[in-house]
């Protein structure tokens, strides 16, 4: 990852963490103060509840005369008597102290000299340091799970960005190499011109090509990030504009030594004049592109088809689904950046054209356009 990648996820990384965290933490804090109140409670009553059973044991030894059998001490919880001869007063009838939960019945009303009895316990505090133990135990391993899925769905969310960034680094980087060639080759060509102080024709034929180059290049870009306003459809005869584009390129197939061979008749296709064009120039500078020298391409035009067919490099069958994605080529031996298939993809789909394509490595390709 770059810089900027790194940014991305690490911002995106830390605020969910940040977020899950605080959410976590509230949860908890939620859940433990439930919990405490609920062991509160639960300890007062059992204390009540412990209090009355022994106040009604006392009573009622007083009200049968007979023997008082008081109850064996449950583990964690103590009761004591206090006789009406001490004069001890208790403020509360339930409080803490020491560690203790206290609880202080008068349940009893004196009988048999008894005025209070007590019950105490230190359950409640071993129960809330276990309690304490048990929430920060699960929301530690809520949140360490939080922390596995957090950077699991950051470094899905990251994928599609780095792809993206990397085709748009990669697109840039042909974009210098394909502009390259002929701003370079202007520069030769003007210098020597204006050396030579004379103007052969090999010089502006140099020139050009390489401004068509750099025309053909303009063109494809302004279609993918311009926004032309809608144009409306006509019916268009294509004979002559696929003449003038099969013109367009004849300096750049003599340059390579390609022959064009034509069967063109007329047809007709509702469409846009400039969006035929673009198609039409991309799909011939395509085959130009990788074609080698000495070789012929083979333009048909028919009524409701047109096919383009090359003794070039072809493209590997398993790349044939994927030569009409944006920045996607079918070979490395060329030049160019990926996007003249896919513009031809994206108006053939706006006027409904459809295209087949046949291809064998190093003997060529045929594309067809049916409609």
């Amino acid at each position: 990852m770059n810089s900027l990648e790194k940014k991305s996820f690490y911002s995106f990384l830390a605020l969910y963490l940040g977020s899950s965290l605080l959410f976590v933490l509230l949860s908890g804090f939620w859940y433990y103060s439930a919990q405490k109140s609920s062991l509160e409670n639960t300890t007062y009553y059992k204390l009540q509840h412990l209090a009355d059973r022994v106040s009604g044991l006392i009573i009622n030894a007083q009200m049968m005369k007979k023997k008082l059998e008081l109850p064996e001490e449950e583990e964690g919880y103590e009761y004591t008597l206090i006789p009406t001869k001490e004069q001890r007063v208790y403020e509360q009838n339930y409080f803490e102290k020491d560690g203790l939960k206290i609880l202080v019945s008068s349940a009893v009303q004196e009988h048999l000299a008894i005025k209070y009895v007590v019950v105490k316990t230190d359950e409640y505090h071993k129960y809330l340091a276990s309690l304490q133990k048990e929430v920060f135990a699960i929301t530690g391993f809520i949140f360490v799970i939080i922390v596995i899925i957090s950077f699991i769905l950051s470094k899905l969310f990251m994928r599609p960005i780095h792809e993206k960034i990397t085709q748009i680094e990669q697109f840039i980087q042909d974009i210098s190499h394909e502009l390259n060639t002929p701003i370079t080759a202007l520069k030769m060509s003007s210098k020597r011109a204006l050396q030579k102080q004379v103007y052969d024709e090999k010089i502006l034929t140099n020139i050009s090509i390489s401004t068509k180059q750099l025309y053909s290049i303009y063109q494809s870009l302004a279609y993918l990030n311009f926004a032309a306003p809608k144009q409306s459809s006509e019916l268009l005869d294509l004979k002559p504009i696929l003449l003038q584009s099969i013109e367009y390129y004849k300096e750049l197939t003599r340059a390579k030594n390609i022959s064009i061979k034509t069967d063109i008749d007329e047809a007709y296709l509702n469409a846009v004049n400039s969006r035929v064009e673009l198609l039409f120039s991309n799909i011939i500078s395509n085959a130009i592109k990788y074609s080698m020298p000495n070789t012929s391409i083979t333009i048909t035009l028919k009524d409701n088809f047109f096919s383009v067919k090359d003794e070039g490099v072809g493209i590997a069958k398993d790349k044939l689904q994927e030569i009409f994605k944006s920045y996607v080529r079918g070979s490395n031996i060329a030049g160019g950046f990926g996007i003249g298939l896919s513009i031809v993809k994206q108006i053939c789909d706006e006027f409904g054209i459809e295209i087949e394509v046949d291809s064998e490595l190093d003997k060529g390709s045929c594309f067809k356009f049916k409609w």
